[in-house]
């Protein structure tokens, strides 16, 4: 991304690009991908394993990142995305509770001591 001339950084901001609520950062992005991809790594080598032992290592590479790449991206790192969407709006709006219940509380005493 570009802005003034200035490359900004997949999660660096500025005051025209601000990211919006419930957007994830690129580093819960990427956290997320990796805990998408690495349970599917292991799992599609050991499987392999099994029927592709002989084959040339970049063969395997190659069948198993055409499993496991679409399958990441269009499948589950979606699902975790809208997991980690709710569960960080539930915070949010917990968080938001709590302070409008502080601010009411402040606001009897105030005017219960006026």
């Amino acid at each position: 991304m570009e802005h003034e001339g200035k490359a900004l950084a997949a999660d660096e901001t500025d005051t025209h690009h601000q990211r919006g609520p419930g957007v994830a950062s690129v580093h819960v992005r990427a956290a997320l991908t990796w805990c998408a991809i690495f349970p599917m790594v292991a799992v599609g080598m050991t499987t392999m394993g099994w029927f592709a032992e002989g084959w040339h290592p970049v063969l395997r590479a190659l069948v198993l990142t055409l499993v496991v790449v679409p399958l990441a991206v269009y499948v589950i790192v979606p699902r975790l995305l809208l997991a980690y969407g709710k569960l960080s709006g539930a915070a949010r709006n917990r968080k938001l509770r709590r302070a409008n219940g502080r601010l009411k509380r402040e606001a009897r005493r105030s005017t219960s001591i006026s």
